[in-house]
């Protein structure tokens, strides 16, 4: 393996943590032992900056690159973000009324789609047209419309595959451009 430059982090695909790397694991680790190392970090994922400085805790989160992306807001170096369970609440739907539409027309097709309302029945089979012919909108009943659901957060988390994030605290120092 080549040399790292202090501060990389790589992924590891062993339950191990290699010699010269510490786990990404949100860790204080003291500064004395790891000069280099903080002098590149300082105490951007922790640590009091007197004796301690963090590592970053890359345990259950995605890696995002710092800056401004396109339409999406700034991202710090160090900065966390997201939650692992969401209950979504009625203000985070989409506006939607709870009525149907029918049509005083005869109906012409007796299986439903998105582009057809119910219809005045012309024989046993048929109860759909796609005519707008006598269109009247019905609110439902408010006994049709009860609350339902248990109000318990759903996960709100990728696929994901376990390995080990481990930054290297020792090889070559980054020189800045």
């Amino acid at each position: 393996m080549s040399t790292p430059y202090i501060g990389e982090i790589r992924l590891f695909a062993f339950p191990r943590i290699p010699n010269g790397w510490l786990a990404c694991d949100g860790s204080s680790v003291s500064i004395a032992d790891n000069e280099t190392l903080f002098t590149l970090l300082g105490t951007t994922f922790g640590g009091d900056g007197v004796s301690t400085f963090g590592v970053p805790d890359l345990r259950g989160q995605v890696p995002v690159h710092q800056g401004t992306g396109p339409q999406l807001t700034t991202r710090v170096l160090g900065q966390n973000g997201g939650t692992e369970q969401v209950t979504l609440l009625a203000t985070q739907l989409p506006q939607h009324t709870h009525e149907f539409n029918v049509s005083s027309a005869l109906a012409t097709a007796s299986t439903p789609a998105s582009s057809l309302l119910l219809a005045a029945p012309a024989n046993n089979d048929k109860m759909y047209t796609s005519s707008l012919a006598g269109l009247t909108s019905y609110p439902l009943s408010q006994a049709a419309i009860t609350y339902t659901g248990g109000n318990q957060p759903h996960d709100n988390t990728m696929p994901t595959l376990t390995a080990s994030f481990c930054i290297a605290a020792f090889g070559i120092y980054p020189s800045q451009q």
